[in-house]
């Protein structure tokens, strides 16, 4: 009877064994920063759940090289105090690279702590152009940058046939870049800026300065900054009754919280330029990545800044797979020169030797009368797509 009981026992321990990896002792640590609070908590919670179903998938098939692959999320807090010690932590805790951040300026101010940690990092969503031309080897963007975004603005402006602009931004280091951006390549394809100047984030009520740029008798506003300013904008147009002009924005302002605050009948109307969104990649793998993650989290992903953090998680496990090794030089060579996906979730992913990616692909969306965004058109390297 004991010989009986023990046999099984042993017959149930075995299947446990098989149907769970054997892990090597140390796990692959890979972190993760974002906006996990605040204003941008959406975008930092959506691409963190991106992540944290491929790091499961990844593990349940294995992991890599028989190792675990172990997430590290952190909060910036919307803040570079935050965000600094944030990559202080990750870097006291082994991390071989990191995802994110997801603002500019959150970016920029733990670009040198990670760097001098020799840690690999990818940013999913911060497109300042300044942040690659530092040189730092190890940092990557698979977002595209400002100025490839400038170039696909000044196109519409183009397209549309607008002579008179009015240029507004916030003053950050995502708004004022390509804001700046924007206004050389106007100049240089003759178009007017007859107005250009700065407003004070936060504030509630903007009828100042677009008294301003009226007087200026614009036909066309650009506005170079994130979605709650844009959103505030729109409100204080929507009191002056300012009407027959075209008012744009940039790819910040892709938020399902810009109608929110500022209402549908202030926002209809309202252009804006982004990365395609999540509902236009029509790419079987992602398609089938969106059906996964909705059965896990019983919603879609509001912005594909999500997906392209889970396309940094691919490119990272990716590397050090396929090198079998977590070595950042050679894995920050291998990016640089022979790194390439063909089905990332957006699409085909690739970096240059500066570490951007080269899929410079946007879109030109517009607000219905319902409060929704309605794709345009399509444009990638400035050159709208048949």
């Amino acid at each position: 009877m004991i010989g009986i009981r023990m046999k099984k026992l042993y017959l149930l321990l075995i299947i446990l064994l098989c149907s769970h990896p054997v892990w090597a002792v140390e796990p692959i640590k890979i972190g993760f920063i974002g906006p996990l609070t605040g204003d941008f908590r959406a975008a930092g919670t959506e691409a963190k759940q991106v992540v944290e179903l491929l790091a499961k998938t990844t593990n349940d098939r294995g992991g890599i090289l028989s190792k675990r692959v172990e997430m590290i999320y952190e909060d910036d807090g919307g803040d570079p105090q935050v965000a600094e010690a944030a990559a202080k932590r990750l870097v006291q805790q082994g991390v071989v690279a990191v995802i994110g951040s997801f603002t500019s300026t959150m970016t920029e101010s733990i670009q040198q702590v990670l760097d001098n940690g020799k840690i690999i990092q990818i940013t999913y969503g911060s497109t300042a152009v300044p942040l690659t031309e530092r040189g730092l080897a190890n940092f990557f963007r698979i977002c595209p940058r400002d100025d490839n975004q400038a170039k696909a603005v000044v196109r519409v402006i183009q397209k549309m046939k607008m002579k008179r602009i009015a240029m507004l931004h916030d003053d950050t280091l995502y708004g004022k870049g390509l804001a700046k951006a924007i206004n050389t390549l106007l100049g240089d394809n003759q178009v007017s800026v007859v107005f250009y100047d700065a407003l004070i984030p936060g504030r509630q009520d903007y009828s100042d300065i677009l008294t301003k740029a009226k007087e200026t008798n614009p036909d066309f506003i650009f506005f170079s900054g994130y979605y709650q300013e844009a959103a505030q904008l729109l409100k204080s147009r929507n009191q002056m009754n300012w009407r027959g002009v075209i008012f744009m924005g940039g790819d910040a302002v892709d938020s399902s919280a810009l109608v929110e605050i500022a209402g549908i009948k202030a926002a209809e109307g309202f252009f804006f330029l982004s990365i395609p969104m999540v509902k236009d990649l029509n790419f079987p793998q992602t398609k089938q990545f969106i059906n996964r993650f909705e059965r896990t989290y019983k919603n879609r992903p509001s912005s594909a800044h999500a997906l392209l953090a889970g396309d940094a998680f691919s490119a990272i496990t990716g590397s050090i797979k396929l090198l079998k090794t977590a070595d950042t030089a050679l894995i920050s060579n291998y990016l640089h020169n022979k790194y390439f996906q063909k089905d990332g979730l957006t699409g085909e992913i690739r970096f240059n030797l500066t570490g951007d990616v080269t899929n410079d692909l946007h879109a030109v969306y517009r607000v219905d009368n319902k409060g929704r965004f309605i794709l345009q058109r399509k444009l990638q390297y400035g050159i709208f797509a048949k």
